[in-house]
């Protein structure tokens, strides 16, 4: 039978790993994108039907669809002014230096046969169309 010390140790346990067993440990993860997936998607205008071809980033991290606003202006969509502006945070939790999103477009998705009608939030995406994520 093992007895514990004065330390919280076991007998023959050294300190540091009582220690660590009594408190959580912190652990950081990272991970490196081992391959981006993009495709050509067609995008329709719910209000005149108008069609665009836009390559977009499929991205299972994002949080959500996602238009740039630089594109969405170029091609006519129809902005629809939210009623609460989302909060936008970075990976690390900061609140995002290009504000909080405050417009989102309707519009109808075709991929290679497949059509999902979808709300996509308008915010700075820089050189990225599109993001496809998981809402």
């Amino acid at each position: 039978m093992q007895r514990r010390g004065e330390s919280g140790a076991w007998s023959g346990e050294p300190e540091s790993t009582a220690k660590e067993r009594g408190s959580q440990k912190k652990v950081r993860r990272t991970f490196k994108i081992l391959r981006e997936v993009w495709l050509n998607i067609g995008v329709e205008k719910i209000d005149t039907h108008e069609g665009v071809m836009i390559k977009a980033l499929l991205d299972s991290g994002a949080m959500g669809m996602f238009m740039d606003k630089q594109t969405a202006a170029r091609h006519g969509f129809k902005l629809q002014k939210l009623e609460r502006p989302l909060v936008v945070r970075n990976v690390d939790g900061t609140n995002n230096s290009r504000g909080a999103i405050m417009h989102q477009v309707e519009c109808n998705v075709f991929y290679k046969g497949h059509m999902e009608r979808m709300r996509m939030d308008v915010c700075d995406l820089g050189k990225t169309e599109v993001i496809l994520g998981m809402p």
